[in-house]
């Protein structure tokens, strides 16, 4: 009997002293508390826990990749709209992470879920369809703010996607369509404007030289003669009609007469 009793008493020890030892991997820290109250921080490799006296908690320091799920929001400009985003945070001090908040996994996922619905909500459609990189900055920047209390270091928020329902899809689809169609019609208007501007210049040329005029006039039948065609029209000079006209006007009194 009492050899039964030192065996179970030498194995009980045994199982003591064992669990005395943890490992800790290069990413993982410990928070340790000692009857209760904080103690210290350790890891990583071999760290010595006294059982019943001390406890601890194990943190991982690594990059913790949160997806935030679909947010129904409100835009300014009064669309509603489905947004969803993924959050990257880590803990930078585990003491923090484990003394200041219950569960600082789920206080980050609640809280970039509330913030995405505030910030997002400020701003018009357009903004979150175009302006991404300003509205991603704008999120990490206050999500980072809060989690600071919590030993959290939030590094870049994405928004995924954001989901528009039938009808403002359409209604998007009939903006794009005029929006190109405006772009044509002042594309065209401006290059109407810029052909007149050559056309002016040109006519001042040929004006200040009346040689050129008939080369041009022989140019375009030569032109008009090479296709095939049974009818060809001659340009006839606007100052030989008023040549003519004036004849006539000092022909016509004599008639009269």
């Amino acid at each position: 009997m009492i050899t039964y009793s030192l065996a179970t008493i030498i194995v009980l020890v045994f199982v003591l002293i064992v669990s005395m030892f943890k490992v800790l991997r290069e990413y993982e820290r410990a928070v340790v508390f000692l009857l209760g109250r904080f103690y210290q921080v350790k890891g990583p490799g071999l760290i010595i826990i006294i059982p019943i006296i001390q406890q601890m908690v194990r943190v991982d320091l690594r990059t913790i990749v949160l997806d935030v799920p679909t947010q129904d929001l409100i835009t300014r400009d009064n669309v509603s709209v489905k947004v969803n985003a993924v959050v990257y945070f880590r803990v930078v001090d585990p003491k923090m992470a484990i003394n200041n908040v219950e569960n600082y996994l789920e206080a980050t996922s609640q809280l970039s879920q509330t913030t995405l619905r505030s910030v997002l909500g400020q701003h018009e459609l357009d903004e979150l369809l175009s302006a991404r990189d300003e509205l991603n900055k704008d999120l990490q920047g206050i999500l980072d703010q809060h989690t600071d209390n919590w030993g959290i270091k939030v590094a870049n928020v994405e928004i995924k996607h954001v989901d528009l329902d039938d009808s403002m899809v359409r209604a998007l689809a009939r903006q794009a369509e005029a929006e190109r169609s405006r772009r044509a019609k002042v594309i065209h208007a401006t290059g109407e404007l810029e052909a007149s501007a050559k056309l002016r210049e040109a006519a001042e040329v040929l004006n200040q030289s009346p040689n050129a005029v008939q080369l041009r006039y022989m140019q375009t039948l030569t032109e008009i003669s090479n296709d095939r065609t049974t009818t060809i029209v001659f340009p006839m000079p606007i100052d030989l009609v008023e040549k003519f006209t004036d004849v006539m006007a000092s022909v016509k009194p004599k008639d009269e007469k």
